[in-house]
């Protein structure tokens, strides 16, 4: 994840009206995170304290800026105990809620949406970099380790891409 300023991030979110990229708050702690911190995280993810069903995303994309969403929780969570779509830990000491997200342009204006079941507050990155148990005698867990990490990009850029093309 590339170091991200807070104009930077206003300026990067594709569901959100003008309003509410005014309305929202930065995670506090942003200006100190250092290149080894971000070099840690795949994607920057916060809860919004004023609203309390509200989230904030920056995503990376494959093939441009990261892009931000706004998300939003479901009221009801899961009857039991959920998987993130994102990190796929099982071991998870977590909760996982589903977070909904408003498509881009005119399939927005019209109420369709996205969602996603992801760790409530967005703990992926260092989830990812939990070393896995071996699932067997020779297994390589380093490998797996940067498996897990590549497939964290890849489904939040996903979600991104998702948002904007309707695919």
């Amino acid at each position: 994840m590339q170091p991200l300023t807070e104009s930077f991030i206003r300026a990067s979110f594709i569901n959100a009206s003008r309003r509410e990229v005014k309305e929202l708050n930065l995670p506090s702690g942003l200006e100190y995170l250092t290149a080894e911190s971000w070099a840690q995280l795949d994607f920057l993810g916060w809860r919004d304290p004023k609203f309390g069903r509200r989230a904030y995303v920056v995503l990376p994309q494959l093939d441009g800026d990261p892009a931000g969403v706004l998300l939003s929780q479901a009221e009801a969570s899961p009857r039991s105990r959920a998987m993130c779509n994102w990190c796929q830990d099982v071991r998870l000491p977590n909760e996982v809620v589903f977070w909904s997200a408003k498509r881009v342009g005119d399939a927005g204006r019209r109420g369709d949406t996205v969602g996603v079941l992801v760790c409530r507050e967005f703990q992926c990155s260092r989830n990812v970099r939990n070393v896995p148990p071996p699932a067997y005698e020779g297994f390589d867990t380093a490998a797996a380790r940067e498996r897990s990490i590549d497939n964290l990009r890849l489904k939040a850029a996903g979600f991104a891409d998702m948002l904007l093309t309707g695919r």
